[in-house]
């Protein structure tokens, strides 16, 4: 038997082509080689790919072994149902793998269905085990379908074209041998010879570029399982019209039309749209979550921007614009109580009164003082007048008790303080107690009550035109040094 190949094409004959070799006295195939040779390739990139995923490496090992058992039972049974005339009367050579005869659709369905399997077993995700496997078993096709050339096997039907691939007649069997190719036959050196399509040359070429393409796919994965989606798709597309220049396809039983190409375009159908669905869906997504996000950060612009505006009105405020407020309401230094009251602040009306009156809260402490009296009149009247700590939100510090500051609270040994945006707020010097105080959020002193009541037997007609008498003062006795004799009367 004639053992040659040749690509007259190309330039290239093979005078010896065997089948087989041997070693130790064992015959082993070259195509059984090659399958082996391609799993052991599928494997080691298997295990790259799942560390570089930061994956358990001994789980994707397990899972290819479980794949690998499952997609040998499926391919030998599927070949074996559309081939079922062949074995009907032989049945031990079922189990004669190594003679070829594998269906990669049941390789495929069997292999899958083993990783599924192991994942449920083992509680793991079988979407993200898909991806990495599917690589792997994609880098052993190109490697496994080599297994055809030395088989002699799954060519494809006559060619004159640069790529085709010359096979003596009694090499091959009679089966697979069309009308066309023996039209055609071709004679090299007295042999007879069929010129066909090398089927497995381009199966092995299209899955090296699938490969490829997948790794690039994977940088820009946007969901568990669109890799393995993608290879479906990919491969059915390619391996459709392989099947369409095949000469020994498995055909659908009572027709003519060939399984391979069936499953291909419900891959290339179910799998293609399912990846695009699920892409498209996690698109909007990410679109939706990065609309929401920009709209919080616009919110929080905004917000940035009216409290650097507030910041910078409440900085450039001067206690010349609070002295000219309050003297646009008519209350000027030194007039005191009585100028006061006839700003339109009553006796008793507290800090609402003052407020609307000459001195406004944005003021602070500066308008207060600027508009009422200066301060070491105010301070003698307010501790004279007993103040409690009750009557307003700030503590009278008598005099005596500013002296007796510890020296690390003083102003001088404090630390700059930085507002919420990093920036130090500016200070002033307070006129009540001569401590530096932030001038970013002032806050008006509330007056005690007392200190807007007239002394005893003084009538004081309040605003004109209102008409009321104020109240007149209780004789308490009490005293600067003694503030408990005003609680006790």
């Amino acid at each position: 038997m004639d053992m040659s190949v040749r690509f007259p094409g190309l330039g290239i004959s093979l005078d010896y082509v065997g089948k087989s070799v041997r070693i130790l006295g064992f015959e082993i195939t070259i195509y059984g080689m090659l399958i082996a040779a391609g799993m052991l390739i599928g494997f080691s990139v298997l295990v790259m790919e799942a560390k570089r995923s930061n994956e358990n490496q001994n789980f994707y090992l397990l899972a290819a072994i479980a794949g690998v058992i499952g997609g040998t039972i499926g391919g030998r049974l599927v070949y074996v149902l559309f081939s079922w005339p062949l074995y009907q009367d032989h049945m031990m050579e079922i189990f004669h793998i190594s003679g070829g005869g594998m269906s990669v659709y049941g390789v495929l369905g069997g292999g899958i269905l083993g990783i599924a399997l192991f994942c449920r077993i083992q509680k793991q995700s079988f979407s993200q085990a898909a991806d990495i496997a599917s690589i792997g078993f994609l880098a052993g096709q190109i490697i496994g379908r080599w297994g055809d050339f030395f088989n002699r096997e799954s060519f494809g039907e006559y060619t004159n074209s640069a790529l085709a691939m010359q096979l003596p007649l009694s090499a091959v069997r009679s089966g697979e041998v069309t009308a066309l190719m023996r039209e055609h036959l071709e004679d090299v050196n007295g042999i007879s010879c069929i010129q066909v399509h090398p089927l497995f040359l381009y199966e092995s070429c299209w899955c090296l570029l699938l490969l490829i393409y997948l790794l690039g796919c994977k940088r820009k994965k946007k969901f568990q399982g669109e890799i393995f989606m993608r290879y479906l798709a990919g491969y059915g597309l390619g391996r459709f019209f392989i099947e369409w220049l095949r000469t020994d396809s498995l055909l659908i039983p009572g027709t003519r039309i060939a399984a391979g190409q069936v499953i291909c375009a419900a891959l290339v159908v179910i799998a293609g749209s399912g990846a695009f669905i699920s892409r498209s869906m996690v698109k909007k997504r990410e679109a939706l979550r990065r609309r929401k996000r920009e709209a919080i950060y616009e919110e929080e612009e905004k917000a940035e921007a009216e409290l650097d505006a507030r910041e910078k009105e409440n900085l450039s405020e001067t206690p010349d614009d609070v002295e000219k407020e309050i003297l646009s309401a008519g209350v000027r230094p030194g007039d005191g109580e009585k100028g006061i009251q006839s700003a339109g602040v009553r006796p008793g009306d507290g800090e609402k009164g003052i407020q609307s009156g000459a001195a406004k809260p944005g003021g602070g402490e500066r308008g207060i003082q600027s508009g009422v009296t200066n301060p070491g009149d105010m301070e003698k009247e307010i501790l004279s007048d007993g103040a409690n700590p009750d009557h307003g939100e700030e503590r009278t510090i008598p005099a005596a008790a500013k002296t007796d500051i510890p020296k690390e609270k003083s102003p001088e040994n404090q630390p700059e303080k930085e507002d919420t945006l990093g920036r130090k707020k500016e200070s002033y010097t307070s006129l009540f107690t001569g401590e530096e105080a932030p001038q970013a959020m002032p806050v008006a002193p509330v007056l005690p009550r007392s200190y807007f009541e007239t002394e005893a037997g003084e009538e004081d007609h309040g605003p004109a035109g209102s008409g009321e008498k104020p109240e007149a003062e209780p004789e308490t006795g009490q005293t600067a040094g003694n503030p408990s004799a005003g609680s006790e009367s």
